[in-house]
């Protein structure tokens, strides 16, 4: 991996580099909200789009105030995330209700459970791709018709300590650390690094290059614009091979990226440029890391061995 000295990621071990299993490297994906229409829409004004990955299926709202933007019952924990000040919920689950404003992270546990819209900025959601009916209303649920044999499936990590219940992570409450790599929060089947947002382009004298040997990074933008830089590897077969993307994307989008493609992302706008990485299930390598994870006495790893 091509970390510079100073970013953090450089602890890191190196990914193993799995062998080849002979099975095609998927293609990247690159689903720009922001020049494609919703998948869903309201009389009222809510515009929803739904994409996935293979272990989860994204709900992307541009709400209307006091909009219904989701009722349902899930037989598993969802994410979900409040973008910036302008997002706001009331939510129910069982028989409780809760009252969250952004930027913030909230788990929802399983069960019915509904959310109305307070505020006019953006609401995601995340869930598992296991919740099939979900799963199916995805745009791009035909990418997934066969699953990707270079992405591990999903084994959820060990229940909540206390149980199941609503959890709200404010991101006002998270104190700057230098030796802390991002935000990082997760719970058994997600693990979401909530990034600040920078101001202007991207040093690109400081690119991060870097694959996954067996698990998708979504990244979504929610501000500015973007360049996805992804590479597949040659392997023997060149009729497998494929030219490196170098896509433009604007806010919102969000590109999935298969393993073992190496990749980075460059804000090039000129405002702010705001990217939000999402994981299914939780990076071990991330965990391993003191103090990175902010709520990992909520959410415990998997016991050693």
């Amino acid at each position: 991996m091509a970390y510079a000295k100073d970013d953090l990621r450089s602890v890191l071990a190196a990914p193993a580099g799995k062998p080849n299993t002979g099975a095609p490297i998927s293609a990247p994906q690159f689903l720009d909200f922001s020049v494609t229409p919703p998948d869903v829409q309201s009389g009222s004004g809510t515009n929803q789009w739904i994409s996935r990955g293979q272990n989860f299926v994204l709900i992307y709202t541009e709400p209307a105030a006091g909009d219904l933007v989701w009722k349902a019952t899930l037989g598993t924990e969802q994410v979900l995330l409040l973008i910036d000040e302008h997002s706001a919920i009331t939510g129910t689950a069982g028989d409780e209700t809760h009252e969250v404003s952004g930027p913030a992270l909230v788990v929802v546990p399983p069960g019915e459970s509904a959310i109305t819209s307070t505020g006019t900025g953006p609401v995601v959601q995340l869930i598992e791709s296991g919740e099939t009916e979900w799963a199916a209303k995805a745009s791009n649920a035909a990418a997934y018709a066969e699953p990707d044999a270079h992405v591990a499936p999903l084994e959820p990590w060990p229940e909540p300590v206390g149980g199941y219940r609503w959890r709200t992570y404010l991101m006002s409450d998270v104190p700057e650390d230098p030796k802390r790599f991002g935000r990082l929060f997760r719970t058994r089947s997600f693990m979401v690094n909530f990034l600040k947002a920078g101001t202007g382009p991207r040093d690109l004298s400081k690119m991060s290059p870097h694959f996954h040997d067996d698990f998708e990074q979504a990244s979504l933008v929610v501000a500015g614009t973007y360049v996805h830089h992804i590479q597949t590897p040659w392997g023997t077969d060149g009729r497998q091979w494929r030219p490196e993307d170098h896509a433009l994307v604007g806010s919102p989008s969000l590109a999935i990226i298969p393993p073992p493609t190496v990749h980075t992302s460059q804000g090039v706008g000129w405002r702010a440029n705001h990217l939000i990485d999402i994981f299914s299930g939780p990076r071990h390598d991330f965990s391993a890391r003191p103090g990175w994870v902010l709520n990992a006495e909520e959410y415990p790893a998997p016991a050693a061995g």
